[in-house]
């Protein structure tokens, strides 16, 4: 009976889908009559090594669906030793005495327990496919017996004979009787764990597809636990070969992800194509029939696929991000060096006043002591925070996002690596958790000032929670208004670049508003094309004067509210509040002031014998 390819029940690709919406990679999945499929101990079994019922179930029920649908399925299985282990453990446990459970206990022989295991999967499986009105079979082979011609001919006939009755063959090696021993890698071997003899069997059988299920999504170039390991969706032998770093094997079974990826390479320059995917998800060996993008794929073909998702696609984007990652370094050395640059901030003398003969006050920059930042997901940040605090000469404690946890880890070593012995690494501290920030907040005799960039709702809550002063980075208003008398083409420019130059910065435009006059009658389009008159500078000047905001630009994009386009070097945030320090705050706003009174003695008394001049004195004396 012909496999209805195209007509599942279950999570199926009709007749009438269009296959060219499949992936090019998986086109292979429509022309198949025949498939293994390999499962792993690490599926079938828990971390207890008890057997996980629930998964086993399921893939179960994936197989007697494919068997309903005519699809030809061989299953191979592992975990019969690690079962028989879990088993023989308990038995030795009920037969020992208390003095017995003293005493080291040797380890169990594998091959008794894989003659324990062997008879309990096969049970469970039998149940399984029962309760599904499907027939199983077993069958037990080792490596020696591949070397036989005829026992491979009756091997083919016998699977083929269960397969015209629609019975699952279920193949496992007999570890029981089998003569080799580990690493099992000798070069004598025909196979050497469950993943090279789904290979072989999948070869012997003329298979058109093996699936092997693990206990990840697939191939990974590294470590699956490696957050910065990436999920290989097509292997290529030439390209992949040298670049994947492999984890341990499983906790039970014998070959793990090394096992796999080269059984999978033999059966695929042999000619079958090899999937490697998830046991754990859902439905996995009916969506990897329909052609979808899961798991690794390996194909005696891939060299030559034009694999615009994965290679092309990925090479291009990995290029653009290491050419903007580029570009923001750039970007951030000129504001630091533009910061070292700068006349020195702190101690500068802003004032010098004759308040009487010999009685000089001064008035002084100074820091504002220690500032407590909060900031986004942005490593970048906190270059910028960082280098405005030590320019200022204040002390910084930062929280950023955790997002971004590892970069800031990093960038703070650096930067705190190159202070000077004189002030110490210690001047910038790194908070780590968020649980820490509550207590941050209640000491008001040791930190200065808060900052937080972020939403209204986390300044309203840190201005809430503290006694400390706040200086909000926070949601503003940032809108453009076209006057009647705008110029238009000019009015186009400053608005695309206000919203298009970089729409998630703080300062790009979030509402236009236009002129009563600009949309009456004909419609806004018709009238601005139309509109061919003067700017009216007096209603500009009226504009400027009277809009109350921190910024407030003529004829001008919102993009240059900048800390680093207003020439401050760089900002720690755009205040939205009115006292200390208001708009991008660079250097200055990050710096108080002091006065200084030089006198000869000089008391007030009432007043009495003090002429008061009140001479405004050079800054230089």
């Amino acid at each position: 009976m012909e496999p209805l390819k195209n007509g599942h029940n279950l999570n199926s690709i009709s007749e009438n889908e269009d296959w060219c919406n499949v992936d090019p990679s998986r086109a292979f999945a429509r022309n198949v009559k025949r498939l293994v499929v390999k499962v792993g101990t690490a599926v079938v079994t828990r971390s207890d090594g008890r057997l996980a019922v629930g998964r086993i179930g399921a893939l179960c029920e994936q197989l007697k669906e494919l068997n309903t649908q005519g699809y030809e399925v061989i299953l191979v299985t592992s975990g019969a030793v690690g079962l028989g282990r879990q088993r023989l453990r308990y038995r030795r446990l009920a037969n020992s005495s208390f003095s017995d459970l003293q005493n080291p206990q040797n380890e169990l022989d594998g091959k008794a327990c894989a003659a324990v295991g062997q008879s309990c999967l096969m049970a469970l499986y039998d149940t399984m496919f029962s309760q599904l009105d499907v027939t199983s079979s077993q069958l037990l082979v080792n490596d020696g017996f591949f070397k036989d011609a005829g026992f491979r001919k009756q091997l083919s006939d016998t699977v083929s004979s269960l397969l015209d009755l629609r019975v699952i063959p279920i193949f496992n090696e007999n570890d029981a009787v089998s003569t080799r021993k580990a690493p099992y890698e000798d070069s004598s071997g025909i196979f050497w764990d469950n993943d090279s003899l789904a290979g072989l069997l999948a070869l012997e059988l003329k298979a058109d597809l093996l699936v092997l299920l693990s206990d990840v999504e697939g191939l990974y170039d590294g470590p699956p636990s490696d957050p910065n390991s990436r999920l290989i969706h097509t292997y290529i032998k030439e390209k992949h070969q040298g670049e994947i770093t492999f984890g341990d094997k499983s906790r039970l079974g014998r070959g793990g992800m090394t096992a796999k990826v080269n059984a999978a390479v033999c059966a695929a320059y042999a000619g079958i194509p090899v999937v490697i995917t998830s046991g754990f998800a859902t439905n996995t060996i009916m969506r990897v029939l329909q052609g979808e993008r899961i798991g690794t794929v390996f194909h005696k073909d891939a060299h030559l696929w034009i694999n615009i998702k994965e290679v092309s696609a990925h090479e291009m984007a990995v290029a653009a991000r290491d050419g903007s990652r580029q570009l923001q370094i750039s970007g951030l050395v000129k504001s630091v060096r533009r910061l070292a640059d700068m006349e020195e901030p702190v101690g500068q003398i802003l004032k010098r006043t004759e308040l009487a003969d010999n009685l000089i006050l001064e008035k002084i920059s100074c820091p504002l002591g220690v500032l407590l930042v909060i900031f986004e997901s942005r490593p970048d940040a906190l270059v910028q925070i960082a280098a405005l605090a030590i320019r200022s000469g204040n002390g910084l404690l930062l929280k950023g996002g955790k997002e971004a946890r590892r970069s800031n880890a990093v960038l703070h070593k650096v930067i705190t690596s190159v202070m000077p012995d004189a002030v110490g690494d210690r001047i910038i501290g790194l908070v780590t958790s968020r649980e820490e920030i509550p207590d941050l907040l209640k000491l008001d005799g040791v930190i200065d000032l808060v900052i937080p960039r972020g939403s209204n709702k986390l300044v309203s809550q840190i201005k809430e929670s503290t006694k400390i002063p706040v200086l909000g980075h926070a949601d503003g208003i940032c809108h453009v208004y076209l006057d009647k008398a705008a110029n238009i083409d000019m009015a186009k420019q400053i608005v695309r670049d206000s919203k298009t130059d970089y729409p998630a910065a703080c300062n790009a435009m979030e509402t236009l508003l236009v002129h009563k006059d600009l949309s009456s009658n004909s419609g806004l389009d018709e009238l601005i094309n139309e509109l061919q008159r003067e700017e009216d500078s007096e209603v500009a000047e009226t504009f400027l004067r009277q809009v109350d905001s921190a910024a407030v630009f003529h004829n001008a994009s919102t993009r240059f509210c900048d800390g680093a386009r207003f020439g401050l070097g760089a900002e720690v945030g755009i205040s939205t509040s009115r006292i200390h320090a208001r708009g991008p705050v660079g250097v200055e706003g990050l710096l108080t002031n002091k006065w200084i009174l030089r006198g000869n003695g000089q008391v007030v008394d009432g007043d009495r014998g003090i002429n008061y001049t009140h001479t405004e004195l050079p800054l230089k004396a």
